[in-house]
């Protein structure tokens, strides 16, 4: 099997485990077995390892010697300060995307809009996790700085399942979507200085919305982990 294809497994089988774990299926303590993961999933133990290589990475099983792939769990500090940096990556991000934005980052910039526009309207909440994944994703690319694309890309991934679980807030997606507009049309305009502010509010968790996802995770019985 292709290189390429193996990824694909597991970057899925890590997105199953990640929602059985947050929606509490799987509690902290539980070891993960990966021949029975690997025989449950019908798929082989390669993708089903590196699956669990990359939720290792983002802290939310800790790999033990003798144990094996073990649910962990972390404070809801540590979650918030996740939250925190991210903001303030993608408020560079932002930053810089509106000072450096060409005519491709534009229309790539006004797709990705519409396409959580359109995803939106169906109200499916997942569909519109990966959408606004992709739209994310295009103001990273549009600050034309790798390094700082690789990074906030691979924190976003760390926080990504409480990021999905955000959106079940009443509410929420509703307030993402109008925010995405108000973010848009910052760096469209070349206003550095607003688009840093308008993601930083649109991606930092507080007040009464981090209670809300806090009380979501602990009610689920699931772990409140940040990977870090």
């Amino acid at each position: 099997m292709k290189e390429a294809t193996y990824s694909r497994i597991s970057e899925k089988i890590a997105e199953t485990l990640e929602d059985r774990i947050v929606f509490g299926r799987y509690l902290p303590g539980m070891r993960l077995d990966e021949t029975e993961l690997a025989e449950e999933l019908s798929v082989s133990r390669t993708p089903v390892r590196e699956a669990l290589n990359q939720l290792a990475f983002h802290g939310l099983i800790s790999l033990r010697p003798r144990r094996g792939a073990i649910v962990t769990q972390a404070s809801p500090q540590r979650l918030y300060e996740m939250f925190e940096v991210m903001a303030e990556l993608e408020a560079v991000c932002a930053r810089l995307a509106a000072r450096r934005h060409d005519d491709e980052d534009m229309k790539s910039l006004r797709e990705a809009q519409s396409e959580c526009g359109r995803v939106y309207a169906s109200n499916d909440i997942d569909a519109y996790y990966h959408a606004n994944e992709r739209f994310h994703q295009t103001i990273y690319r549009a600050s034309h700085n790798g390094f700082l694309v690789e990074r906030t890309a691979r924190i976003f991934r760390s926080l990504g399942v409480y990021r999905r679980l955000q959106l079940r807030i009443r509410g929420r997606m509703a307030t993402s979507h109008n925010e995405h507009a108000e973010v848009v049309e910052a760096i469209l305009a070349g206003d550095s200085g607003l688009a840093a502010q308008r993601i930083h509010k649109h991606v930092i968790v507080q007040g009464e919305l981090f209670s809300d996802l806090v009380a979501s995770i602990t009610n689920l019985g699931a772990p409140v982990n940040p990977r870090a």
